[in-house]
């Protein structure tokens, strides 16, 4: 459930809290005091969690790069590695969801690029265009191509990689993670048949959203 990778990630908050919370056991004489710095404890060691997930046999399935809901199915322009029209779906993650990204596909790395930009609320469909964020290009061996992006949100002030250009990945593997609310990009084929819609609640890495034709 829970990773050193992830807690690393998180670990001068989770200092910081744990701190708090033995100060205030100490050195307050109100019983109920100490309860909200352990609940915010709480709440952010479960935002590091990362749950193992269960990969789909089919090798033409598609799956979801990170947990949340679908805010978005859509055609759009993905300039950076499929350099074309392509079909788009955009899952925001709440802080309630796992923040860890996974691969789509089975593949390498071919690009990846990271842009400086603003912090907007990850449900405006503007931060894709101006939020900070990381595009990642993925090839599989016979040449099939998708792109991931992550982008941070209001909360969210990191984007994390933990795979790098010419890392080969397993679909399912994780990729990165970013910190606390977020938005995360798949950009697929035109041809690719889409399974999901808007509303959907997914989880990354076992979630089958599209499959290859």
């Amino acid at each position: 459930m829970f990773t050193l990778r992830t807690l690393l990630e998180g670990k001068w908050p989770l200092v910081i809290l744990v701190a708090v919370s033995a100060a205030t056991v100490m050195g307050c004489p109100v019983r109920w005091a100490p309860i909200l710095p352990f609940a915010l404890l709480a709440f952010t060691i479960s935002f590091f969690r990362d749950p193992e997930r269960g990969v789909p046999p089919d090798p033409k399935a598609i799956v979801a790069p990170a947990d949340g809901k679908v805010v978005e199915v859509k055609t759009a322009n993905e300039p950076h590695f499929l350099q074309g029209e392509a079909r788009m779906i955009a899952i925001f993650l709440s802080v309630f969801d796992v923040h860890v990204q996974r691969a789509p596909i089975p593949g390498e790395i071919k690009h990846v690029q990271y842009t400086e930009g603003k912090f907007l609320d990850a449900r405006d469909p503007q931060c894709a265009v101006v939020n900070e964020n990381r595009v990642i290009g993925i090839e599989s061996v016979d040449g099939f191509r998708v792109t991931v992006r992550q982008v941070a949100g209001l909360i969210a002030r990191r984007i994390v990689g933990w795979a790098g250009q010419g890392t080969k990945l397993a679909k399912g593997e994780r990729i990165g993670m970013i910190r606390f609310g977020s938005r995360v990009e798949l950009f697929l084929p035109m041809d690719c048949e889409i399974l999901v819609k808007v509303g959907d609640t997914v989880t990354g890495g076992d979630h089958v959203v599209a499959r290859r034709r």
